[in-house]
């Protein structure tokens, strides 16, 4: 820094350098956002006048955030936002932050949607699934209700929260899966804890130490809530009603024969971006 000047350039560079030093990934897009975020100042607007001077309190405010982050503290939990489905989510550490790959989820989710369906989500954390899916119904005009269900009251927080800047009018449950759900729904999507446990302390720092442990562990071989879920889902399932599931990559063929095995019929599975396996759904028609 040049005495007590800050500059756009200088702020960007110094946390850009920061960053790297600690082994960020994406340090460059990292001390990209935290500017954008504590300056309000656009890529356009950077590029006209890269030499700008910035207040010195937004300055110690960004020196403050890139410090944070160098310590692998979640970008999202510093800007306490992430952005889903072109949507602005509430994040903390009380919750999964959402991830792109989640949002084929959502997709498949929305090419089921018909006028008058009950959705719930299970294991709903941040709500970005539910609010998501009613926020896009609402734009199609197509009039659906939604329910989720976490067993974190402090996750239900930030879902209620969210729903509060969306306005889609989800309802939210606290209890452990389906124990205090009594209605039946047209449609069920979940995306539980799917990580071995084994395989969470090779995850990325980020990750590991801050995501919400109960959120990723799904045991021994990653299937536990599959089980349960798929199990319990077909007393709360009405006919004809659909069951969507995120999954990792490798776990498509064994959480579609565990909806075989509960009588769910016409199961695909549905690839991301990247050409993953990534949800699994089946259709149940038993009375």
């Amino acid at each position: 820094m040049n005495g007590t000047i800050f500059t756009l350039r200088n702020l960007y560079r110094d946390g850009t350098v920061c960053l790297e030093k600690t082994g960020i990934p994406d340090a460059k897009l990292d001390a990209w956002y935290l500017l954008e975020y504590e300056t309000k100042i656009s890529r356009a607007m950077f590029l006209a006048d890269p030499d700008k001077e910035v207040e010195k309190d937004k300055a110690e405010h960004y020196r403050k955030d890139i410090a944070i982050r160098a310590q692998r503290i979640p970008l999202q939990h510093i800007t306490g936002e992430q952005e889903f489905m072109g949507l602005d989510f509430k994040v903390n550490e009380h919750v999964l932050i959402p991830r792109q790959d989640t949002e084929t989820l959502v997709e498949e989710a929305l090419k089921k949607i018909r006028p008058g369906m009950q959705i719930l989500d299970m294991c709903t954390g941040s709500g970005c699934i539910l609010e998501s899916i009613l926020k896009f119904a609402e734009r199609k005009e197509i009039c659906v209700s939604g329910t989720g269900c976490d067993i974190s009251e402090e996750a239900l927080k930030v879902a209620k929260e969210n729903d509060s800047r969306l306005q889609t009018g989800a309802v939210f449950i606290q209890g452990d899966l389906f124990e205090n759900i009594a209605e039946t729904y047209d449609m069920i999507v979940s995306n539980p804890p799917y990580i071995r446990t084994e395989e969470i302390n090779r995850l990325e720092e980020e990750v590991k130490l801050h995501d919400p442990w109960i959120a990723l562990d799904g045991k021994e071989d990653g299937l536990y809530f599959y089980r349960l879920i798929v199990k319990e889902s077909v007393k709360h399932i009405k006919k004809g009603g659909y069951l969507l599931f995120e999954t990792g990559f490798d776990q498509g063929k064994d959480v579609s024969a565990l909806l075989e095995e509960q009588g769910y019929e016409e199961i695909q599975i549905k690839k991301d971006l990247a050409g993953l396996d990534r949800v699994v759904m089946g259709r149940y028609n038993k009375e």
